[in-house]
């Protein structure tokens, strides 16, 4: 599998005119989408879990070898704050088996005020059926612990490196063989872009880290203006520069 390149989401009016046409209804956005892209992170899950058939209607709306991560519902991560995750977790699993074989990676994004509690993390791993992969955004200072990172190592977890501003906000933890990144905000102009130097330092530090034929999902968050199409694409330009098997991406350039 060559290093995914991907977006956050694709339902963003303001992509209108950009990477669709502008005659084209948003109910085919999803298809042009999966003909630019190879893989999507979905956010909607994270706000409201969709039914199982709206996950199968994906997966019956894209072509063979397309991949969707999942950002895991707030109900686990933000309401139960992993306490208890049996059943949220399994509710999850069970709703986005709709994808067959196009799921790709579960995200659990971490809230900003949840401190780090190893056991905790452990316990709602443990949920996830074996085989599932898994990739945590802490987003307080106070998981970056030898503790945490075993953890994540010995559950097969991926600390999912994330920036903000064109610079890592978490360490880079290499903790599985199959990485995650996400791009939230960019410093170039016009905002929220990243610029050439900032992309290709991420490229280096993916292609010093993994092996090409290693998983390396990669999405970006910064949808404004069209941003993150622009920026994934350029994205995925360093990487292959350096030698890496990259996705598919528009041609933006």
């Amino acid at each position: 599998m060559p290093l995914l390149v991907g977006t956050s989401g694709w339902q963003y009016k303001d992509w209108r005119g950009d990477l669709y046409p502008a005659d084209l209804p948003q109910r085919l956005w999803l298809e042009e989408y999966a003909a630019r892209f190879t893989t999507v992170e979905n956010n909607n899950a994270f706000y409201r879990l969709p039914k199982p058939e709206t996950f199968a209607d994906w997966r019956e709306r894209t072509p063979d070898g397309f991949v969707m991560a999942v950002k895991a519902s707030r109900y686990l991560t933000h309401i139960k704050r992993l306490r208890e995750p049996e059943e949220p977790v399994d509710r999850l699993m069970r709703h986005a088996s709709g994808l067959g074989e196009r799921l790709g990676p579960v995200l659990l994004q971490l809230p900003p005020t949840l401190r780090a509690d190893a056991a905790l993390l452990d316990a709602a791993l443990a949920c996830f059926p074996a085989g599932t992969r898994v990739a945590v955004e802490p987003r307080h200072d106070s998981w970056w612990t030898e503790e945490i990172r075993s953890v994540l190592e010995d559950r097969g977890a991926a600390l999912c490196w994330a920036d903000h501003d064109s610079r890592p906000v978490t360490p880079l933890w290499r903790t599985a063989g199959w990485g995650y990144v996400r791009f939230h905000c960019g410093r170039a102009q016009p905002w929220p872009r990243y610029g050439r130097q900032a992309l290709g330092t991420w490229a280096r530090r993916v292609a010093d880290t993994w092996p090409d034929d290693a998983d390396v999902y990669t999405y970006f968050n910064n949808d404004p203006g069209g941003a993150a199409v622009h920026d994934a694409a350029a994205f995925a330009r360093a990487a292959a520069c350096l030698g890496r098997t990259v996705s598919r991406t528009p041609d933006t350039s």
